[in-house]
């Protein structure tokens, strides 16, 4: 087994059954393009690099009780997925990823998850949803306009008439790249180092290489991401035939700041549903 991917494995035979609230940081989701997602060793790094945080805490509280349908588009490798099924809730998990889905498979109430492998983008089913989401930062690793309006077409057609969707995307105006530049930490459980390193901006884009090193080995993937401004966001999902009804700024729901919040995350519905509320 590959150093990487042991030490992966050990952090979680340790943490097993054990929830820590963090903050997430770098990594996102892999609803589109970005890291190599299908190799196993980033899969499991990836895991450990993302535990179950404020973000996770968010979206299991938007969820709520009873017990709804929900859709995570690009759902990695499934801690939400799993939490809410923990819960009662009946859960689709849909990722690109083979090997982001066989570490969703390892974790305990996975088994109540309906797991599919395909792109957010592609996603089609007959069933309608209560909530949809999209999380991880996900919705950045949509570097074009088309694929974006893409997802938002498959959040629409599959989205019950009184239902929710929720994604996030980072507040452009922070300077990340000042955040990001020689950052590095150590990993749950002192065997896994990340560093990141930026290697382009272009506009609204940051490219980076992200690092991850233990004593004898080191794996190195690239990525991008898209920074978007709110008004940038919220034509997308007015052209998809859906309306932004809250604009949070923090997992704590509070309201959005430009000069402040680091996080957009947009509380949608169908903008039909809507209008005939009003």
């Amino acid at each position: 087994m590959p150093a990487l991917l042991a030490a992966a494995r050990r952090v979680h035979s340790r943490a097993a059954g054990v929830r820590v609230r963090r903050k997430r940081t770098i990594s996102g989701g892999s609803a589109g393009h970005g890291m190599d997602y299908q190799d196993s060793q980033i899969a499991a790094v990836y895991d450990v690099a993302n535990p179950w945080a404020e973000d996770t805490e968010f979206y299991l509280c938007l969820a709520g009780l009873p017990s709804c349908s929900v859709l995570d588009l690009g759902c990695g490798t499934g801690t939400l997925c799993c939490g809410l099924a923990e819960r009662g809730h009946r859960v689709t998990g849909v990722d690109r990823a083979a090997a982001m889905l066989a570490e969703a498979r390892r974790k305990p109430h996975a088994e109540r998850v309906q797991w599919v492998e395909c792109l957010a983008q592609t996603y089609r089913s007959e069933q309608r949803f209560d909530l949809i989401v999209m999380t991880g930062h996900a919705f950045q690793a949509l570097l074009t306009d088309a694929d974006a309006l893409a997802v938002l077409e498959t959040m629409r057609r599959h989205l019950e008439a009184h239902g929710r969707i929720a994604f996030e995307s980072r507040n452009p105006g922070v300077d990340w790249v000042g955040e990001w530049t020689g950052r590095s930490r150590m990993l749950s459980g002192g065997e896994i180092r990340e560093s990141l390193n930026i290697t382009a901006t272009d506009g609204e884009f940051i490219s980076f290489q992200t690092s991850y090193r233990t004593l004898d080995h080191t794996l190195r993937t690239s990525s991008t991401l898209r920074f978007s401004s709110r008004e940038q966001i919220e034509a997308l999902v007015t052209q998809s035939g859906l309306r932004v009804c809250d604009v949070f700024g923090d997992w704590s729901a509070g309201p959005f700041e430009p000069a402040r919040s680091r996080e957009m995350i947009f509380i949608v519905e169908l903008a039909q549903r809507l209008d005939s509320a009003a």
